[in-house]
């Protein structure tokens, strides 16, 4: 497992201008995987995909996100006892469930209401559109950004059931901590930036308006157009 960084981290970093700006930069680091028949992009929602699109143009892969839904323990949803992604990928955490006592038919209930709602966005965003194949290809798997890495490692758990060849996490800017932690759960960590005084994501963007539902799907949409198979 690697971990690459920019040489740009060794002068003054700037903030990004937007997303899609962050996403060109990011592309640099990442052209060995162009014209692969084998690679997908797939994009955290809804922040990493203005990020993923400019990946996937400059590599020339198909472009789709990867929605997770934490499980919640019932009734104390804020701690997670697993995860499902798209695709039917899922990670449970077993030494929650055990400790807590939790039933298999609890866990069902919580993943079924989890799984309803993952659809619904996905039909939201996606249009119908099957998930792409993951078994055997290299996932790039991008965010516009990580703090604490929470939300990508329960991403990345959740992938690797799928059987991806290779899972590369690769973000704009990130703590240099963080991508430590990340490159021992994936098997290629990609940080653009990661300065010493973070002050979080949003901090190396002039613009990090909340990008809307409908501009993810115009992204996926035209992407999409340029892999038809």
């Amino acid at each position: 497992m690697t971990t690459t960084y920019s040489s740009s981290e060794r002068t003054a970093p700037r903030p990004f201008r937007d997303r899609r700006e962050a996403g060109r930069l990011l592309a640099d680091a990442l052209l060995r995987f162009a014209g692969r028949h084998d690679v997908v992009v797939l994009a955290l929602p809804r922040g990493g995909v203005p990020v993923a699109y400019e990946v996937a143009l400059a590599i020339d892969a198909p472009l789709d996100v990867f929605t997770v839904r934490k499980l919640g323990v019932p009734h104390h949803e804020e701690l997670a006892m697993g995860a499902i992604g798209s695709g039917g990928a899922y990670t449970l955490n077993y030494d929650v469930i055990d400790a807590l006592h939790i039933s298999q038919q609890e866990v069902a209930q919580v993943a079924e209401r989890e799984r309803r709602e993952l659809e619904r966005r996905e039909r939201l965003y996606r249009d119908h559109r099957p998930f792409p194949k993951v078994e055997g290809n290299t996932v790039v798997l991008i965010d516009d950004g990580l703090a604490t890495g929470a939300s990508m490692l329960v991403a990345v758990a959740a992938l690797r059931r799928q059987k991806p060849a290779r899972i590369v996490v690769a973000v704009p800017v990130a703590p240099r901590e963080t991508c430590a932690v990340l490159r021992d759960h994936a098997d290629d960590m990609i940080c653009y930036l990661t300065p010493e005084r973070f002050g979080g994501v949003g901090a190396w963007y002039v613009d990090f308006s909340q990008t809307s539902d409908a501009e993810v799907r115009k992204l996926l949409n035209r992407a999409g157009l340029r892999h038809v198979a």
